[in-house]
């Protein structure tokens, strides 16, 4: 079994055609078709349905597409490290934020890494922590801040933040004289959140669901700026991080009763390799050394 036959069968896996698996190998397509050919002969099953010039994988060719797959991704792996082990410098981080933590924690984070770092470049994805999560399962990015919570068996992380989820209402609402707000009188009020799949929506969301309430949605928008100035001018109220608003005198934080504690961390894919630039971002938040 040769590196050249596992080629040739995973991209015309991928591309369905004998063809577009040439073009994208640079080799002619009949030696395409005969490497595929050999391979089958070697380990004695039929890996493709052919029929004209429609490919199929059959049940035993998803079966091998499985192991070969793992089998690239080890040697992506292999190459990296060793890479790395040839002193390679330079490096990149890929990071998944949701908008608050974005906004209002990684920024000096990210300062004081790039200090210490100026060599690693780092990238960031801005969306829910839901779609971060997917995003890391399907390796679109190296790493990202998700709820603790909710994190799948696929994922390991370390905890960076709790942090409490309060309501925010304009210094001249009828409740911002009040330190704490029921889950009922929540639902009473209109709301201004962001989309599906971000903590702040689906947390509330939920909780107000789970007391048998509905509640009301003013406005979607993923804009912290936009949902401060639309809750100024009494278009609805919203929740935050308590720290997004801790600078913001003329908006009021509300503990909910009960109250929402979030706790967040900074999760990656189990059993992956993970490269030096994203080692060395793991320490750095670990070890808080940005303070």
């Amino acid at each position: 079994m040769e590196l050249r036959q596992l080629q040739c069968f995973y991209e015309t896996a991928k591309l369905k055609s004998f063809t577009k698996a040439s073009e994208k190998l640079f080799i002619a397509q009949p030696a395409v078709s005969m490497a595929i050919k050999k391979l089958e002969n070697e380990i004695g099953v039929k890996l493709f349905h052919r029929h004209d010039r429609a490919v199929r994988l059959t049940v035993e060719g998803e079966r091998f597409l499985i192991h070969v797959e793992k089998v690239f991704d080890q040697l992506e792996e292999a190459r990296l490290e060793m890479e790395e082990l040839r002193g390679l410098e330079r490096g990149e981080v890929k990071l998944g934020l949701p908008s608050m933590m974005g906004s209002f924690y990684f920024p000096n984070i990210i300062v004081a890494f790039k200090k210490s770092y100026p060599q690693l470049n780092i990238s960031i994805v801005e969306d829910g922590t839901k779609q971060i999560q997917t995003h890391i399962e399907n390796d679109e990015i190296d790493m990202g801040v998700i709820v603790l919570e909710e994190m799948t068996a696929d994922l390991e992380a370390i905890p960076i933040i709790e942090e409490e989820m309060v309501v925010c209402v304009p210094k001249s609402h009828q409740l911002a004289k009040q330190t704490e707000i029921t889950y009922e009188q929540l639902a009473d009020e209109p709301l201004v959140l962001f989309k599906e799949g971000y903590f702040q929506r689906d947390l509330v969301i939920n909780h107000i669901h789970e007391s048998g309430l509905t509640p009301t949605i003013a406005f979607e928008t993923n804009q912290i700026s936009l949902t401060k100035s639309l809750t100024r001018k009494g278009l609805g109220v919203t929740l935050f991080l308590k720290m997004v608003i801790q600078d913001d005198t003329d908006l009021v934080p509300l503990s909910l009763v009960p109250p929402i504690t979030l706790s967040l961390g900074l999760a990656w894919k189990k059993k992956t390799y993970l490269s030096k630039a994203n080692k060395a971002f793991v320490d750095f938040v670990e070890n808080e050394k940005w303070n």
